[in-house]
């Protein structure tokens, strides 16, 4: 008679998950990652002052307080007031709904058209015909917008215009669509040679079919990834035409503004006045870096750790 093996009963280990979800793993990159987490605060924080600043600002950003010009940071002033009398915490809180704007409506305008002009310039950069010639005529453009100094650049658009936030906002996506447009047509190289590529096209899609529902899918990420520090040099770059008067018109909160009426008290004593505002514009663009830099990491699997 033959003994059969009893079953084993000993509690087997759970077998271990294949993935945790984009989330967590988002959530496991940023706890690593102090100076991401650093961004994210910021960013948040200027999401929220665009949003609410100018209602729970103390005061009006936009009016004068009679007889309260240059007094210095108190209980009552938290950072000060301005030559004419502005408090400085009121308008430097303020200032997001006007400076995030601007960077977003612009960043946005030149991402989507820079990701499309990439996939054309990319996808068609091999082949022949009208598809050639359209590639070649994109990167050349790009060229020429990238030839000249990008500030100068902008100043020119502006001023050409006159300075009013809808043209800031175009100068600033005009500048901004050739740094997406690289971006994506280096992705869009990649994607191209993939086999899944070639296998739409064996199932009788269209060139341009190919290139917009299977090839930009998988190129946006290098082009989301740098959504934020583009966020934060449009920031920069709208606070240093409002400096030179080309930007927002005054007394419009803006930070580059606030930094221009301020500059020249700096010199008899009364820092506060530039001091702040440069502060916060710096500290911002610091954030949004800190969050692209994070971004395009977590979306490279060979540099997380």
């Amino acid at each position: 008679m033959t003994t059969q093996p009893l079953p084993d009963t000993r509690k087997q280990p759970a077998a271990p998950t294949q993935g945790r979800g984009q989330f967590g793993s988002f959530i496991a990159f940023s706890r690593g990652r102090p100076g991401f987490l650093f961004g994210l605060v910021i960013v948040a924080i200027t999401i929220f002052l665009a949003c609410f600043g100018a209602i729970v600002a103390p005061c009006d950003p936009e009016h004068a307080i009679p007889e309260a010009g240059l007094l210095p940071p108190s209980p009552v002033h938290l950072l000060g007031t301005d030559v004419v009398g502005m408090d400085i915490f009121s308008r430097v809180i303020s200032a997001p709904r006007i400076d995030l704007t601007i960077a977003l409506v612009s960043t946005l305008i030149a991402f989507v058209c820079g990701v499309f002009l990439g996939v054309i310039s990319g996808y068609f950069a091999s082949g022949r015909g009208i598809g050639r010639v359209g590639s070649e005529t994109i990167m050349r453009g790009a060229d020429i917008v990238q030839a000249f100094p990008i500030f100068i650049f902008a100043l020119a658009l502006v001023c050409f215009r006159g300075p009013s936030t809808a043209n800031v906002i175009s100068a600033l996506a005009f500048l901004n669509i050739p740094y997406f447009l690289r971006v994506t047509r280096g992705a869009v190289f990649q994607v191209r040679e993939r086999p899944f590529v070639e296998a739409a096209r064996c199932a009788g899609n269209t060139e341009r079919g190919i290139a917009f529902t299977h090839v930009m899918p998988n190129a946006l990420g290098p082009a989301l990834a740098n959504i934020s520090p583009s966020i934060g040099f449009a920031i920069l770059l709208t606070a240093g035409l409002s400096f030179v008067g080309a930007g927002v018109p005054k007394p419009t909160p803006e930070w580059g503004s606030m930094i221009s009426i301020g500059a020249p008290n700096m010199m008899t004593g009364q820092w506060w006045s530039a001091l702040f505002p440069g502060l916060a514009l710096g500290v911002t663009i610091l954030g949004y870096a800190l969050v692209g830099d994070g971004i395009l990491e977590f979306m490279d699997p060979t540099r997380r750790r």
